[in-house]
């Protein structure tokens, strides 16, 4: 059985090997088409259907266009494929984004946008008022501080302090044309920064495409974006530290990552496994400068909040998230964890450290066994390490499997042991 799927792997990736870069763009746009219209039927959330459909035409035009042309010797083709791309961006991100924004600013309680961006909007607010973001937690058997006419999820704001700098335009400007919604702030910065990796990065042009179109274009970077977007932000500023850690600028890693770690808690397993690869210009170790950029962006950011009301920080940042905080959250996707605490909620406090001490001991045995860690077998191991996470945590979303996939490519992009460059793969 096993040789059987070893089998089939092989002739997967030979098969796709020996398609050209655009017949290949156009498999990945038309079985994107296909799943915006499938979401756009089947999906409850108002913002995710509006998306399915806007973009389903987008998709299968792209599709057909990159069969099309695939099937001559386009000179230039990396030309094409890019300029596929940046259409491929407008008609996924740039206008579905536009139309719900304006939408939601005409309509506002039509769900328009996922909640998160409500959240980090009004967590802006009480941040431009002087005001603590973190006002909601659950004690002595009662929320406190809930906030009136939404669900009691809502009422938390579980990132770090910084996050909130995506929603301080509309906190500040209250505009009226819903230009300041948070999701176009951070698809702003999420574009700006991917460029600057990108330009950093060392790799294939037909690489960078490919990374651009995961994270930027396929649906799994543009439905984020147009729809909630909290964590693409969070990838771009961890793709320039991949980009940075590569090229060995540990500064601009260690800074990416402090920022990316200063808004939310997925930054953070990438950040300690950059102390293991990072390496200066001379080969030296370069651990220590990658921590006291990190440390002092994420102290400064944060240790404010915590001085003022440690129990609420806790609260928002940490329980709500691993569902410890009493209060139903709609990331509680139907995976393994949910479905086990659900069954027997005392699974709840056990699963998580469970996971934690035995991936570690894992974890520990792979490091040591490969020291010292190159930075794509790094990356192949947050994408694991992501995937056990998500699947063992009692209340997570099945969105966050954006993160393994993109670590998974990026982990092969920066593969350099020559048995890979054995492997035909045409990008």
């Amino acid at each position: 059985m096993m040789t059987q799927l070893v089998d089939s792997r092989t002739r997967s990736v030979a098969w796709w090997g020996r398609l050209s870069g655009l017949t290949s763009d156009g498999a990945l746009y038309g079985v994107s088409a296909l799943f915006a219209l499938v979401l756009g039927f089947t999906s409850t959330q108002v913002a995710q259907w509006h998306w399915g459909f806007l973009t389903a035409a987008p998709y299968a035009i792209a599709a057909v266009i990159g069969f099309a042309l695939g099937r001559w010797r386009v000179r230039r083709a990396i030309l094409v494929r890019l300029g596929l791309l940046v259409l491929v961006i407008m008609g996924s991100v740039v206008i579905p984004l536009a139309l719900e924004a304006r939408w939601r600013h005409q309509d506002p309680n039509q769900g328009y946008a996922q909640p998160e961006v409500s959240v980090i909007e009004r967590s802006a607010t009480y941040v431009s008022q002087g005001k603590d973001p973190y006002r909601s937690y659950y004690t002595d058997g009662r929320l406190v501080d809930e906030v009136r006419g939404l669900p009691a999820y809502e009422s938390f704001f579980p990132y770090f302090p910084l996050m909130s700098v995506f929603g301080l335009p509309s906190a500040e400007t209250h505009a009226s044309s819903g230009l300041t919604d948070a999701r176009i702030i951070m698809s702003l910065m999420t574009l700006l920064v991917s460029a600057a990796a990108m330009v950093l990065f060392r790799a294939s042009p037909g690489k960078k495409i490919r990374i651009a179109q995961v994270l930027l274009a396929l649906p799994t970077g543009a439905l984020f974006l147009s729809t909630g977007g909290d964590d693409m932000p969070i990838l771009a500023l961890m793709l320039l530290g991949v980009a940075a850690l590569q090229r060995r600028s540990i500064n601009t890693a260690g800074i990416s990552l402090g920022l990316a770690a200063a808004m939310k808690l997925t930054a953070w397993p990438m950040a300690f496994g950059a102390l293991l690869v990072a390496r200066d210009k001379k080969d030296r170790p370069a651990w220590r400068r990658v921590t006291l950029w990190v440390t002092c962006i994420v102290v400064v950011t944060v240790a404010p909040f915590v001085v003022k009301a440690p129990w609420a920080f806790f609260s928002n940042v940490f329980a709500f998230p691993l569902g410890l905080a009493h209060v139903a959250s709609p990331a509680a996707s139907d995976l393994p964890g949910h479905i086990l605490t659900t069954w027997w909620p005392p699974l709840g406090h056990v699963l998580a450290p469970l996971a934690l001490l035995v991936g570690g001991y894992f974890t520990a045995k792979y490091v040591k066994a490969h020291w010292p860690l190159s930075l794509s077998q790094l990356l192949g191991l947050m994408s694991l390490v992501f995937l056990v996470l998500m699947c063992v945590a009692t209340a997570t979303r099945i969105g966050y499997v954006i993160y393994p996939i993109n670590f998974a490519l990026w982990a092969w992009v920066c593969r350099e042991d020559k048995e890979a460059e054995l492997v035909p793969v045409t990008l």
